[in-house]
């Protein structure tokens, strides 16, 4: 019965976020609600609720300042380099703006943050689709799906859990795999490849000076990221008065319309907007790359070393006090949206973990495979990978489950280190899971509803996790 209202649960969520007839939050929260009445264990709600936010507690503290200091970093001109070599790569080609948003996320994924790589991606990518009409979504399903492949890296957390959880070393799991995930980055670029076609058909191409004046090239978004709501303005309108018409076929409109309001939430801000510290450029480029090697060399827990970097950075590129309260006040939205998200996910997990649904659903699966797929359990936990990540976190997974589909393998002579590498290969639709606090900063800041987040990338996503499983299977890996 657990079983059966476990996978109910999860299609009754998803089929109401992607119709729309509820919100994630409200979801989040409610349906399980229901469901853990439905159980029988509504006077347990409370507990489980609890269990949930107690453990994700952390992940939503680091989110939120994660947010801030990545936010501040944006404002003080950090990633402008980086938004100006994409520009001159992307100019205002859609196909190339769709590839330039893959391997920037793959890029920024070495960090092994999905949040952080989601923010930078964002933040440098928004304003192109944003001006050119391009898919939202395809920017959102691209970034997640590049950023799946390289969460795989020893630093990111799969690959340390599945070393973890059946006692391996993680690198004898993760170098072999490099041919089968090197693929599948490739495969992303060439999905990438194949959407921005088809948004280029749609659209045509523009120059980019048809799309942004020469001064503004080097363009740079935030919510209310710091240049006067005048400054902004007058760029619009300086580039609305260029006029024109698109160069392109098909439905590519003049510049005019490809421009955003004056008032819209994303503004473009000219290269001397009122946030920029050049003077404190390689500071602020020192204390980046110190915060992500101590990421990396674990020194101190990531939400701890989030808060120190946010204080500090505030402190020392805004001092005085006023400035520092309209920085938190210019990032705040995006701070609510993620961690409430984060907060109505823990009722979610709570439910699905108190009530005992996650640990009937896995073994429910794992009793169900046929007797004669045993020789060939890698493969069957490579396939059973691509759901059950996007169902459960990873911690359940790897876990709860892993180490039952490892001990089915070692009866039949399947090593434990295939089973593993095989359990990397749901990784790229794991990252757009809604029990993955990430994906909320993704949407959130891409002003994409996760409904249709979700409609788009679940298919490709999927695509992706079965080139991996095809490659590793040929390589001989797993």
């Amino acid at each position: 019965m657990l079983t059966i209202l476990g996978f109910t649960m999860i299609a009754t969520f998803l089929v109401l976020i992607m119709l729309k007839k509820m919100s994630p939050i409200a979801a989040l929260v409610l349906i399980p609600a229901l469901f853990c009445v439905f159980v029988g264990k509504g006077a347990k709600l409370g507990d489980y609720v609890i269990d949930g936010v107690t453990s994700l507690a952390p992940t939503a503290a680091m989110l939120m300042f994660a947010i801030v200091y990545f936010g501040v970093m944006i404002d003080v001109g950090l990633f402008d380099p980086i938004v100006r070599g994409i520009l001159k790569f992307c100019k205002a080609d859609p196909l190339r703006i769709v590839v330039g948003t893959a391997v920037l996320a793959a890029i920024v994924s070495l960090d092994g943050d999905g949040s952080t790589t989601f923010m930078i991606t964002v933040s440098a990518m928004y304003p192109l689709y944003k001006r050119l009409k391009m898919s939202l979504v395809v920017m959102t399903g691209v970034a997640a799906m590049a950023n799946g492949v390289m969460n795989t890296l020893p630093w990111g957390g799969p690959t340390a859990r599945a070393a973890t959880a059946l006692k391996l070393d993680a690198s004898d799991i993760f170098v072999p795999m490099i041919p089968a995930l090197a693929v599948g980055l490739l495969g992303v670029l060439a999905l990438s490849y194949v959407l921005g076609r088809r948004e280029r058909k749609r659209l045509g191409v523009l120059t980019l000076d048809e799309v942004l004046e020469p001064e503004t090239e080097t363009v740079l978004v935030g919510a209310g990221a710091g240049a006067s709501g005048d400054g902004a303005a007058a760029v619009a309108k300086k580039a609305a008065r260029s006029g024109g018409s698109g160069s392109g076929s098909g439905t590519g409109s003049g510049a005019d319309a490809d421009l955003p309001e004056a008032d819209d939430d994303f503004q473009g801000l000219d290269p001397h907007r009122a946030t920029l510290r050049p003077k404190l450029y390689w500071f602020n480029a020192l204390l980046t790359v110190t915060l992500l090697t101590a990421m990396i060399m674990e020194w101190l827990p990531i939400p701890v070393l989030f808060l120190l970097g946010a204080a500090l950075a505030l402190t020392v590129n805004f001092p005085h006090m006023p400035d520092q309260k309209a920085r938190l006040g210019a990032h705040a939205e995006n701070v609510l949206n993620v961690s409430g998200m984060v907060f109505a996910a823990a009722v979610f997990t709570g439910v699905l973990q108190g009530t005992g649904m996650v640990d009937h659903m896995s073994k429910w699966l794992v009793s169900n495979i046929p007797d004669g797929m045993g020789p060939h359990m890698a493969l069957v936990t490579g396939v059973l990978s691509i759901p059950l990540t996007y169902f459960m976190s990873n911690d359940g997974f790897y876990f709860g489950v892993l180490p039952v589909l490892a001990e089915a393998g070692q009866a039949h002579g399947v090593s434990s280190l295939e089973i593993a590498r095989a359990s990397l290969v749901g990784q790229p639709l794991h990252m757009s899971s809604p029990l993955v606090p990430a994906v909320y900063v993704l949407v959130g800041m891409a002003k994409v509803e996760f409904g249709d987040h979700t409609r788009f990338v679940v298919k490709w996503a999927a695509l992706t996790s079965l080139v991996v499983l095809g490659a590793g299977i040929l390589f001989g890996i797993i």
